[in-house]
């Protein structure tokens, strides 16, 4: 297959579930001249393809040989599908059920039906304002003022006038106040997803002049469900990105809560459900609430039983990446990685099922999480071999904290090996790499000074002492807010001191999460 040929339909029937698949056959199969059709039989051919082969699909049908014609039918048959899914998914969503009825109701004006027409923009606008769809209200105003208008305004006083101007500028109100709030979220976000959470008091002070706008200064300002929300939201990601979990934790759960106390607007957006139970768990990790972890597990676990027929394949790929991460970082943690070894198999599965469909920084933690693993069981060489996977994926973008701690990471694993020869040259590709990227967390200084010591050392003595040292650097590190990240991917203070008390790590990481409490009721 050439590079320059498209394989977006193949992509697109790959996509499909069996229901849909099923339902594209009855819905083609309407349109049947002979036995089969052509859409249908084209699309056969390229479901049972495992990859995209066009030169094989033209000789398959090498009767459209005419101009164009093979083009043509490839874009026919993609029409036909989206088709066929906007009929599957008719009742799939408020939205979908509302573009719908105002399409009965323009064709009920269009036959001058009026009365029935009202009564399908009443019917319309009731759901509309219980599921605050107000793009979708300005269009159902407008059809409503189009029926006023064909009377030459007979059938109205001037105070149901004023009340249509009432009713617009209070939508106009909700939708400049989301729009506000949506700006302030994704300004935030722009910032956490770009550069990660706040290194130094300059990143802090561009934080804070966000979360310092006025309409966050009282809960009254957003007058909406969504920006209540949002609201929430916004605060939550603030707390995280400077790396206080104890409030990100309170505010993401008032979050979940305003979303629980709304069954019905939950159900008709569960990726933000979703999302925020994905939030709360990881904060439940770095706060040690390793029983909370497991109750918002099972509620994660829970949604595709709650939507029934509307689970997606973005959902189920969302609920395999997160339960899994959160599962594997909970068995790390409490030193459990014989549990989490046993979880390898289905990541594996899975990043082999949802290829090209995860996210690389998802992709890039199971990676980093299953090395932790088998470094917790003292199979260094196969935590090498994860590790390289991370750092040998070209299309893993090389500025994410994740790909400059598996660098370092991998230091440690040599150490472990007692790969020595090699440790002064990956020492300085490191080095090139972290003073390239001109944004180095203290602890990275902090370990290549005291990687560089031993590499040039074979005292055991001198080891020892410079053991002893990293560990006291770690201790006050791991109590900088700016710095706490870094442990959040390996647990570098507990691996220091194994190797100061000649200690396992997997029993020494377990004897301390013991210890670990919850740090918040």
């Amino acid at each position: 297959m050439s590079k320059g040929t498209s394989d977006i339909l193949f992509r697109f029937i790959k996509s499909l579930t069996p229901p849909e698949k099923r339902y594209f056959k009855l819905f083609a199969a309407r349109h049947t001249i002979g036995n089969k059709n052509e859409y249908l039989k084209m699309f056969e051919a390229i479901d049972k393809m495992e990859e995209y082969d066009e030169p094989v699909l033209k000789r398959t049908f090498r009767r459209l040989k005419a101009k164009n014609s093979f083009s043509i039918a490839k874009n026919r048959l993609y029409e036909t599908i989206l088709r066929s899914l906007d009929a599957y998914h008719s009742e799939s969503s408020i939205d979908v059920q509302l573009r719908s009825q105002l399409h009965y109701a323009e064709i009920l004006y269009k036959k001058s039906l009026y009365d029935e027409c009202s009564k399908m923009l009443a019917k319309s606008k009731k759901l509309a304002q219980r599921y605050e769809k107000h793009s979708i209200l300005l269009d159902i105003y407008k059809w409503e003022k189009k029926l006023i208008e064909k009377d030459s305004y007979a059938t109205v006083t001037e105070v149901d006038l004023l009340h249509f101007l009432e009713e617009d500028m209070l939508l106009l109100d909700k939708m400049n106040n989301y729009s506000d709030f949506w700006n302030l979220k994704s300004r935030l976000f722009f910032k956490l997803n770009r550069y990660g959470k706040v290194r130094d008091l300059r990143e802090l002070e561009e934080f804070k002049t966000i979360i310092d706008n006025v309409l966050l200064k009282s809960e009254e300002a957003a007058l909406t469900y969504e920006t209540r929300c949002l609201n929430a939201h916004i605060y939550s990601a603030y707390y995280f990105g400077i790396g206080d979990y104890i409030n990100s934790y309170q505010y993401i759960k008032k979050y979940l809560l305003l979303m629980e106390s709304n069954p019905e607007m939950l159900q008709e957006e569960p990726n933000k459900y979703f999302a925020a139970l994905s939030n709360i768990i990881y904060l439940c990790t770095q706060l040690h609430k390793h029983r909370e972890i497991l109750k918002f597990l099972s509620r994660l676990k829970e949604i595709p039983a709650m939507l029934g027929k509307k689970t997606t394949e973005d959902l189920e790929i969302k609920l395999f990446s997160t339960s899994l991460s959160a599962e594997l970082t909970l068995y790390i943690q409490t030193g459990q990685f014989k549990k989490a070894e046993a979880l390898v198999p289905t990541v594996i599965s899975g990043l082999r099922k949802y290829k090209d469909k995860i996210n690389k920084v998802r992709e890039a933690f199971f990676y980093f999480n299953i090395a932790i693993v088998y470094f917790g069981l003292g199979q260094y060489n196969e935590s090498l071999k994860w590790l390289n996977r991370l750092l040998n994926d070209s299309d893993m973008d090389a500025n994410q904290d994740i790909y400059a701690l598996a660098r370092l990471f991998d230091l440690v694993v040599h150490l472990e090996i007692g790969n020595n020869e090699l440790i002064p040259y990956t020492l300085r590709s490191v080095q090139r790499y972290l003073t390239k990227r001109k944004r180095m967390y203290k602890f990275e200084a902090v370990f290549l000074d005291f990687i560089k010591v031993i590499a040039r050392s074979g005292n055991e003595n001198l080891n020892h002492s410079s053991f002893a040292l990293l560990y006291n650097e770690l201790i006050k590190l791991n109590k900088d807010p700016f710095e706490k990240p870094v442990f959040e991917y390996f647990d570098f203070l507990t691996w220091a001191e194994s190797k100061l008390k000649k200690t396992g790590f997997a029993e020494l990481v377990k004897r301390n999460s013991i210890g670990k409490k919850d740090i918040a009721a």
